[in-house]
């Protein structure tokens, strides 16, 4: 299974880390990149935060990001489902 797993090097708020996913390389890229301009964000509009907390605001709008996109993916499945029990309603 480790065969799979890539090492990818990254800078994210100035200090090197090694990715290692099962993921594309491109997209460990753009996850760093993501994390890399959100932290540099949350630094531009509060200054006197260390690090470590930047990096739990990163975090938090990280995963406030992902659940907005489950409620929206749950709502488009129920729009989805529906739209295909009106379809067999009609094909019958």
């Amino acid at each position: 299974m480790s065969q799979n797993k890539i090492r990818y090097k990254a800078t994210i708020a100035g200090k090197s880390y090694t990715i290692i996913g099962s993921r594309p390389e491109v997209h460990l890229k753009m996850v760093a990149e993501t994390v890399d301009e959100q932290m540099r964000q949350i630094e531009s509009l509060s200054k006197d935060l260390d690090p470590e907390r930047r990096a739990v605001l990163a975090a938090v709008n990280a995963v406030s990001d992902q659940l907005e996109m489950q409620i929206k993916m749950m709502e488009m499945q129920n729009q989805l489902d529906e739209l295909e029990l009106k379809l067999k309603e009609i094909q019958e």
